[in-house]
């Protein structure tokens, strides 16, 4: 999330709204450590995953970890850090989506998808919003010399992938048939605490705030309405051609794992 070098065009940010960027993305990091360390504390997960589940984590948490010590960055006016950790981004992103894909298909096509979540809805709506997060970290990238544009974009973007953070916290099962949705639109509540912010200390809400959240929603309405249309059957019979996957119906939620 960069600010501006003194003498650069563009709209710099104050000393106190970097550090009010830095708490959010600390927070948010916070919010991923808990909700994945709760899953493995309550027996959920364990390091006898697959090796392609270690990659996807030890590289998403990567970004976790790269965001924050870029607001860090930012906060402190080291500019020269910022930008470098930018360009290590840059490389980061599509590793993410790879490593995602390759975890999402692995898990449809071994019947494997959460039982609190449609498997079609599983196999699409997560890629979407995988590409709605680089969408909206392009767009903060791009707005990089206005940094208020830019840090508030990267937190939207961050938003649209932290509902594996919140899902591993919410009891997903009572949320069925939309668990998928709530664990989504929880994110939103970090860009609602900037809404707040804003509001309080500048009188009015940031327009970024705006387009970065109504972007995670049109994602999440366009992705279920694919999820549920011919489109989306066709994409699911495909990924699980030939795979044990091919007896789960994409639109009934799997049953509940034994207790």
């Amino acid at each position: 999330m960069a600010t501006l070098a003194p003498g650069a065009p563009g709209l710099a940010a104050p000393a106190s709204e970097e550090r009010f960027f830095f708490k959010l993305a600390c927070a948010m990091a916070l919010l991923m450590v808990a909700g994945f360390s709760t899953q493995y504390l309550m027996g959920r997960s364990t390091f006898a995953a697959p090796l392609r589940v270690h990659a996807h984590a030890v590289i998403f948490f990567g970004w976790v970890m790269l965001f924050v010590a870029q607001a860090n960055a930012a906060m402190r006016r080291d500019f020269a850090m910022h930008r470098t950790l930018g360009k290590l981004a840059a490389v980061w992103i599509p590793l993410m989506i790879a490593a995602a894909l390759v975890v999402i298909v692995a898990k449809v096509r071994a019947g494997q998808a959460p039982f609190f979540f449609f498997p079609q809805e599983f196999l699409i709506a997560n890629p979407a919003t995988l590409v709605c997060f680089a969408g909206l970290t392009a767009w903060a990238v791009a707005n990089r010399r206005q940094s208020d544009w830019h840090m508030r974009l990267h937190v939207c973007a961050f938003a649209a992938i932290a509902g594996p953070g919140f899902g591993r916290l919410l009891p997903m099962p009572l949320l069925t048939p939309y668990a998928f949705e709530a664990a989504v639109l929880a994110g939103l509540i970090f860009p609602v605490a900037g809404m707040v912010r804003d509001r309080r200390v500048h009188g009015r809400v940031h327009p970024a705030w705006w387009r970065g959240t109504a972007a995670i929603v049109v994602t999440l309405i366009a992705a279920d309405a694919i999820a549920r249309s011919p489109i989306g059957a066709a994409l699911y019979h495909a990924a699980v051609a030939g795979s044990p996957g091919a007896a789960v119906p994409g639109l009934a939620l799997p049953p509940p794992p034994p207790a």
